[in-house]
């Protein structure tokens, strides 16, 4: 079974192909994000959700809500906002390392 991912907002560290290069099955939402787009894009059934914009944070919640077991990860140069980071397993800046390392990580 292939890991699940949904990875929100701009992806300049190209972790959404690192992902798939690991064998992941990856959704991609940009813009502002909502809770009809996550259902739709299948957070109900995936493993791994990852943001990249830190200005999407309140994303996190909901989808705690809605998948008690998904892991939540950000991966962002901007540090993530106080009110999500007891529901974070974790948070990596792009600077410290990089998005196919990250990929092998997550998908192992």
């Amino acid at each position: 079974m292939s890991l699940r991912a949904i990875v929100v907002g701009p992806d300049e560290d190209e972790l959404t192909a690192a992902l798939e290069a690991e064998g992941a099955d990856v959704a991609r939402l940009t813009g502002v994000v909502s809770r009809p787009a996550l259902e739709e894009a299948g957070v109900l059934e995936a493993d791994l959700y990852v943001l990249t914009d830190v200005g999407q944070a309140t994303t996190i919640p909901i989808v705690c809500d809605l998948a008690d077991e998904i892991r939540t990860v950000v991966y962002a140069r901007d540090s993530a906002p106080e009110f999500v980071k007891g529901q974070l397993d974790l948070a990596i800046d792009p600077a410290l390392m990089s998005s196919s390392i990250v990929a092998e990580e997550l998908a192992n």
